[in-house]
């Protein structure tokens, strides 16, 4: 999609959607089931991007399992992980607080499916280590939207050399030349505003005619128009008008400021070996949504560039400098200062 979209408005739609959705579901269950989250919603790429983000991890969980004492390389060990996984499959339960950002996630990244696919294709499927055209194939199972397009796709990859580096630029050009078997802007949006108002015009920006000179002694009534859709929260200011220039504090300042601990990291100020281990499984989920946009491979490679820092200053000055003007962090103090908390106590 060469027009660019209004991400704020794609953002306002899919939280507002989200949050419906878990009310009007979670109003008669305590949890989602495997069952429930297969057909969550009547959109399957929406259902196939949020098994997708658990799988993804999963696997993550699973990498962490390393042990001086077992062999988890063992055959037999890897088949027991894997009928392991098979079974918690089918016994996924999922609260409202962990579930709705899943949600919101999947519901944003299958609109930009069709407004920005090849970022999304990379996003979802060129981040693996060992990647491959079989692994990029197999991959394709947890995509609905354009699945042929991009097997096509693929099937031109399989005929030569395999470069992960050019795969971007081809994919680019190849979805240009086959644009018309794609799935349109306005079909997706017809899908989803059968859930919830929505327009293509909601997610564009409108750019105003030029205005003639009135004559004088005329006066003219402009009547403004509002897009269907509605969102319930607050539309944002931009990042640059949050503060003035005398108010607006940058992240050195940031950390700088005291840290406001909780009781319970109070109770937990003992120093740490390292900040994969000490970083529970909810402080993951919350980092990997809040501060990575939901990128579980930036978070994982992050934590490891920092557990290889040898003193606090370089990795703040890491966090600052390369991680958090990346991933605009002006209004997520919280989360920074939790994650801040633990990089001192890993030095202290």
């Amino acid at each position: 999609m060469k027009d660019k979209y209004n991400q704020i408005r794609l953002a306002q739609y899919s939280q507002a959607l989200a949050q419906r959705l878990s009310e009007e579901h979670f109003a008669h269950h305590e949890n989602v089931t495997a069952q429930q989250l297969i057909s969550f919603t009547p959109i399957k790429q929406v259902n196939l991007y949020m098994i997708r983000e658990l799988l993804t991890l999963w696997n993550h969980e699973m990498a962490n399992l390393r042990s001086p004492y077992f062999d988890f390389e063992h055959p037999e060990v890897k088949d027991a992980l894997v009928q392991f996984m098979n079974v918690l499959s089918r016994k996924i339960s999922i609260k409202r607080p962990h579930f709705e950002p899943l949600l919101l996630k999947a519901i944003q990244d299958t609109l930009r499916t069709v407004l920005e696919p090849v970022a999304v294709f990379e996003e979802k499927f060129m981040r693996l280590d060992d990647l491959s055209v079989a692994k990029l194939q197999e991959s394709l199972k947890y995509q609905d939207i354009d699945r042929d397009v991009y097997r096509q796709f693929l099937d031109t990859l399989a005929n030569g050399s395999f470069d992960r580096h050019q795969v971007i630029p081809r994919l680019n050009r190849f979805l240009a030349e086959h644009e018309a078997e794609r799935m349109s802007v306005d079909e997706l949006v017809g899908r989803f505003n059968a859930l919830q108002p929505l327009q293509v015009e909601d997610l564009f920006p409108t750019v105003a005619a030029p205005t003639p000179t009135p004559a004088p002694a005329v006066s003219t009534h402009v009547v403004s128009t509002q897009p269907s859709f509605r969102p319930t929260l607050h539309a944002e200011p931009k990042l640059n008008e949050r503060f003035t220039p005398e108010q607006r504090p940058t992240l050195n300042e940031r950390f700088k400021q005291p840290v406001a601990v909780s009781m319970a990291d109070r109770q937990q100020d003992q120093k740490i070996g390292s900040l994969k281990e000490a970083i529970s499984i909810n402080q993951r989920f919350s980092f990997i949504n809040e501060l990575f946009e939901g990128d579980n491979m930036a978070y994982h490679a992050v934590i490891k560039n920092l557990d290889e820092y040898g003193n606090p200053d370089l990795a703040k000055q890491y966090l600052v400098q390369e991680v958090g003007s990346k991933y605009n962090w002006s209004r997520k103090e919280e989360h920074v200062q939790k994650l801040t908390k633990l990089i001192e106590r890993k030095f202290a």
